[in-house]
């Protein structure tokens, strides 16, 4: 039987280029975005390359999103392998929030944290218990070394927030499935040459997804609980 797996922000640049690569593994995709329909086009090339993938409605920065979605997929799939949580936002903030933490706004620093680590959080949430009840799972949360506290300053505030959080939930779900063949970790694709990125980002996108596949199709004894980029431990 197929491995599945969910790639979350997969209309576009890491996520579906992750998408791609673990179909061609053999993998049935679930490419979860917020407008299936804008990416249509995209979704059919992958399929008369004869890929086994999936688009489906998901909004990570919505609860009620997020419970639709979880209860679609367990309806119509029933089955999780791995889970990528690449959806990310990073909000240009043209009051100088970005380089002033004094200017950062609240509603920037909420909306931002919304998306990048609360709706990670609700979707462990809701499929690890699948992971660990049929004793296997993979989970892959994008960070970046902008979380990293080791290099930490005051630019980019609500990212770098964001971020370090999405960190710890990696760490306090790895708690919950230690000693299991369920394996959670972190992974920074390094600054990538996608539409967040911008064209100036020194690594291609096919550099960037190297570790988050080798994150998603860790071997039985595989690291847990770890934050890494190109399958190398980073600092926290």
């Amino acid at each position: 039987m197929k491995k599945v797996a969910i790639v979350t922000g997969a209309s576009r640049g890491l996520g579906h280029a992750t998408s791609e690569a673990l179909a061609r593994m053999g993998y049935k995709v679930i490419m979860a975005m917020r407008s299936p329909e804008k990416a249509q086009a995209d979704i059919n090339k992958l399929k008369m390359k004869d890929l086994d993938v999936t688009a489906m409605k998901l909004d990570v920065s919505n609860e009620k999103s997020i419970e639709s979605f979880v209860n679609e997929f367990k309806r119509e799939v029933g089955a999780l392998d791995v889970l990528v949580n690449n959806a990310g936002i990073f909000i240009d903030d043209e009051d100088g929030g970005n380089d002033d933490v004094f200017k950062t706004k609240s509603s920037t620093i909420q909306k931002t944290f919304t998306t990048n680590t609360l709706g990670p959080f609700l979707l462990i949430q809701k499929l690890l218990p699948m992971m660990i009840n049929d004793g296997y799972g993979r989970i892959v949360n994008i960070s970046s070394g902008m979380g990293q506290l080791k290099d930490m300053n005051q630019a980019y505030a609500a990212y770098r927030i964001s971020k370090t959080a999405l960190n710890v939930v990696t760490r306090v779900f790895s708690e919950e499935t230690k000693g299991t063949d369920v394996l959670v970790n972190s992974v920074c694709p390094g600054w990538v040459q996608t539409d967040m990125g911008g064209k100036g980002a020194n690594r291609t996108i096919d550099q960037g997804i190297k570790g988050i596949v080798w994150a998603a199709t860790l071997p039985k004894g595989g690291p847990t609980g770890g934050f890494f980029r190109d399958g190398e431990r980073l600092d926290w």
